[in-house]
């Protein structure tokens, strides 16, 4: 029971941690536009992971709101 349990708990991270990086590459995929309006919704602040993501693509991209 506990070593089910302990597998069903890997798989799960292992799940959230796939997810996270497919979400890392759609942001990167973003065209320029959808980018600012992702950092628009989320204000362009660091105080959220999908904010903190979208920041800084567009410190890499050179682009600002």
């Amino acid at each position: 029971m506990l070593r089910t349990r302990m597998k069903r708990l890997a798989d799960r991270g292992e799940l959230a941690v796939q997810r996270l990086a497919d979400i890392e590459t759609s942001i990167l995929q973003l065209g320029d536009e959808d980018l600012l309006d992702l950092a628009d919704i989320f204000n362009a602040s660091a105080d959220t992971p999908l904010g903190a993501i979208a920041v800084a693509e567009m410190t890499r991209r050179g682009i600002r709101l």
